[in-house]
């Protein structure tokens, strides 16, 4: 038997997980920078310890609507490429581990566009966790690679 660890995350009515290894870290954003003439799917950039590092809009990736707060989302840091990306989230979940023989193909009904940026599924007792695929999504994200390197 197989395990998978993913760490899961909330974004408006999707429960979303990724793999543990890829997550560096959890942190609550407290300044974005927006860059200017930035594609819609860059949030911006924000300064972790230092280092600048590039803000993914998950929910313009993923077609969520927008949603006005009265204080930033969570920045769910990964690694990808050599590179450190936040990913803005609503909230966490659990890290959970989960028998890979019971993931399953992206449901049929997920929209294609957002469907792309998923590899698969998990069918657990009260609801859908959806599994993101990182890379998919990040080389989604024009010109994430400028700035951001680790």
């Amino acid at each position: 038997m197989t395990i998978r660890q993913l760490c899961t995350f909330y974004l408006d009515d999707l429960f979303l997980g990724v793999d543990v290894t890829q997550v560096q870290e959890v942190v609550q954003t407290d300044h974005l920078t927006r860059v200017p003439l930035a594609d819609s799917t860059v949030a911006g950039i924000i300064n972790l310890r230092g280092q600048i590092v590039a803000a993914v809009n998950l929910r313009e990736c993923l077609q969520r609507s927008v949603r006005e707060i009265a204080r930033l989302p969570l920045s769910l840091v990964v690694r990808w490429d050599g590179a450190i990306v936040s990913l803005f989230v609503d909230r966490m979940g659990d890290v959970l581990d989960l028998e890979e023989s019971g993931f399953l193909p992206t449901p049929e009904i997920v929209d294609r566009k957002v469907a792309r940026l998923i590899n698969g599924a998990y069918k657990l007792p009260h609801e859908l966790l959806l599994v993101l695929d990182t890379e998919r999504v990040l080389t989604h994200v024009k010109h994430l690679h400028s700035g951001s390197r680790a």
